[in-house]
């Protein structure tokens, strides 16, 4: 079974091959499998999952905060973008875990946003890239990244279940990404991870609703840990979230433009 890709994602995927290529003419698949396996011994997985689920269990929301420089549609978000001080930040204000954006080309990342921000806290961190390669998945580890996105937008069913189990294998947790029900019927069936991340904007129209979690929520199986994505931008959405039962958020944009990221985030989310 095969979604259909957004344009704007297969543009961005497109990019993701020639760069995957260029990568690794400069490091062999062979050389990143002793990286990561080093990083297993050095610097095991922090458990991502686990994190948001602690934060849950003790009345709190599992916040996922996001470190981002810029985006396709907004241009740079922050000026001052130290991603060691964000991620001193956001665990200061209560974050569960950290996703970093390491795209180059889209949203002007890069991996070693994600070492800095590891390096700067004992939260555990989410490579957030688009990812369609195994090549990409022993990166992540490599780096340090405690877990992956998957966005079943972008990958066949095969792929999905491909990098998924690839991912746990090396000790990562996953967080698949859904918008509507095709892709929650996908993901379902090819993979195995507990998190599913549901994103409230239509990568086709780029229209924002938080009514897309709602209308999918009651299909994802209650072991399954629904994420909503995108959309988080005030004390009611939280609120609203909450009263239907979704504890776990990912949030990046209104906390980039705060002056203190952190603090935002402990206003947002204070009981």
């Amino acid at each position: 079974m095969q979604i259909e890709t957004p344009t704007i994602l297969k543009n961005i995927v497109a990019r993701k091959y020639e760069e995957i290529n260029e990568r690794k003419s400069h490091t062999p698949y062979g050389n990143l499998e002793v990286a990561a396996s080093v990083a297993n011994v050095h610097n095991a997985p922090r458990g991502f999952a686990n994190a948001l689920k602690h934060q849950i269990a003790i009345g709190k929301a599992g916040v996922i905060a996001e470190i981002k420089k810029a985006s396709p549609s907004k241009g740079v978000l922050r000026e001052n973008f130290v991603p060691g001080d964000i991620a001193r930040s956001y665990e200061k204000g209560g974050a569960a875990c950290l996703s970093v954006l390491t795209d180059h080309d889209f949203f002007q990342g890069h991996e070693d946003f994600l070492v800095e921000a590891r390096a700067a806290c004992a939260l555990p961190v989410i490579r957030k890239d688009f990812i369609v390669d195994e090549y990409q998945v022993l990166e992540a580890r490599a780096i340090g990244a405690d877990c992956i996105l998957l966005i079943a937008a972008c990958l066949s069913g095969e792929k999905l279940r491909q990098l998924d189990n690839m991912a746990r294998d090396l000790g990562m947790d996953v967080l698949v990404e859904v918008h509507n029900r095709p892709e929650l019927e996908l993901a379902l069936e090819y993979t195995e991870t507990e998190l599913f991340g549901i994103n409230n904007r239509d990568l086709h129209t780029f229209e924002l609703s938080l009514d897309h979690t709602f209308e999918l929520m009651d299909s994802v199986p209650s072991d399954r840990l629904i994420v909503t994505e995108s959309g988080i931008h005030t004390r009611d959405d939280v609120a609203l979230m909450r009263e239907k039962n979704i504890n776990a958020f990912l949030v990046g944009e209104t906390f980039m433009r705060a002056d203190n990221p952190g603090e935002k985030l402990a206003e947002l989310f204070q009981s």
